[in-house]
């Protein structure tokens, strides 16, 4: 096809095999959209394409990505309010006939497959490197391994009292991302070692705020347009090891930088005092996870 079609905050460039959907990245346009800049969807990766009336004078054309071909839908899991679907381009009513062209084109691409899930992710994750600051931490994905450092000021004491957490993609089997625009919003890390004889994994036990292996979102903290993409991420390199399938075991390690800022380590020590006389710190934990924290200066 190789023609264009403009709509409102994106732009559709079709292609003989494809479609590259560009974002605007304008002040008004949604953050997820600047996030994602640009996206590739192969025509395989389609499930299907509508056409509907929008809201005040608008048209939408919808393409619908099968089941397990894009990571960033498949971390979403139905999710995204509808303004912030990639797949949703939003056009002005007299551009209808167009957009019905183009969506008929779109349909006689569908692979004769295409009603199945995909056996693996065929359109492109957002590349590592990804961090994004949550309210428990700061997470990190360098494309080999996740790191969560938390922060004394909203970590619980479970998290602390375990230390900073550094996770291998080759551990993990998938992750669980709940947004933050709803009550319990989070980002956890499903874990091989921690599945059920079933396979039914839930990557940790217990509340998020209490699992080591998840970061817990909130009011600006792990907004969308930071947290998914990086979920999308690393999900698509858990996949690329091959998903949860068997690998070697996985120990979970402390985070310990070659040197950190003495201040920072005086205040995490102030605050192991603080859990110390509360009862939530023993007292060979105290000395123990202190001998620990002075060793990094």
């Amino acid at each position: 096809m190789g023609d264009v079609l403009a709509g409102i905050h994106a732009t559709w460039e079709f292609d003989t095999d494809s479609v590259l959907i560009r974002f605007e990245r304008g002040i008004r346009a949604p953050k997820l959209f600047q996030a994602l800049r640009e996206r590739r969807i192969p025509h395989e990766a389609l499930e299907s394409v509508t056409l509907s009336p929008g809201k005040r004078g608008t048209v939408v054309l919808h393409a619908v990505p099968r089941p397990g071909a894009d990571p960033l839908m498949e971390a979403a899991a139905g999710q995204l309010k509808e303004g912030c679907d990639p797949y949703r381009l939003v056009l002005p009513a007299e551009r209808e006939m167009l957009a019905e062209y183009y969506a008929d084109e779109l349909r006689s691409s569908l692979v004769p497959y295409a009603s199945k899930p995909a056996d693996r992710h065929l359109v492109a994750a957002p590349e590592a490197p990804l961090n994004f600051k949550a309210y428990d931490g700061r997470a990190v994905f360098d494309g080999r391994q996740v790191s969560f450092r938390w922060f004394w000021t909203g970590a619980s004491s479970e998290k602390w009292k375990a230390g900073d957490q550094t996770f291998p993609v080759a551990a993990l089997s998938g992750v669980e991302w709940r947004s933050p625009e709803v009550f319990d919003g989070h980002l956890r890390l499903l874990r091989r070692e921690t599945e059920q004889p079933d396979g039914g994994g839930h990557g940790g036990a217990g509340p998020a705020d209490r699992d080591p292996a998840s970061v817990v979102f909130g009011l600006g903290y792990g907004p969308v347009h930071e947290s998914l993409p990086f979920a999308a991420a690393v999900l698509a390199a858990v996949r690329g090891t091959g998903g949860g399938s068997p690998s070697i075991p996985h120990q979970l390690v402390t985070v310990a930088s070659a040197r950190r800022d003495p201040a920072d380590i005086a205040e995490r020590i102030r605050h192991l005092g603080d859990l110390h006389e509360a009862g939530l710190v023993t007292d060979d934990e105290f000395t123990a996870k202190k001998a620990e924290l002075l060793a990094e200066l």
